[in-house]
């Protein structure tokens, strides 16, 4: 439980870093001063990236079940992060690709 809170978490930031100059007037800021700034929010990402990879790991769960549960967990977080911060719609094709990835957990998960 504490790796998927930590994946979240980590998720989160992650998102924020890399999407969160593209709204208003972001735009116009100096691409060195946004990725400094994004850099800056990744660390916290890392910060928490890092150890639920190895909290999971220490609790069983493959490097495949730990990458493929973290794009699951990126694509939900995306998704909210897209429709409450950009302000796109959410069409039926996110939720076609959501349900490909969905599919793919379920077969790193088969049999484990």
């Amino acid at each position: 439980m504490i790796t998927l809170l930590l994946l979240s978490l980590s998720n989160i930031f992650m998102t924020t870093a890399w999407y969160w100059h593209l709204k208003g007037g972001n735009l116009n800021r100096p691409i060195l001063a946004v990725i400094l700034i994004s850099w800056s929010i990744a660390l916290i990402e890392y910060s928490l990236a890092v150890p639920a990879n190895r909290i999971g790991f220490q609790s069983g769960w493959s490097a495949g079940q730990l990458k493929i549960t973290q794009e699951a967990i990126a694509l939900i977080v995306f998704g909210v992060f897209m429709v409450a911060f950009l302000g796109e719609p959410l069409h039926w094709r996110h939720m076609a690709a959501f349900a490909c990835i969905m599919a793919a957990i379920a077969f790193m998960f088969v049999g484990k």
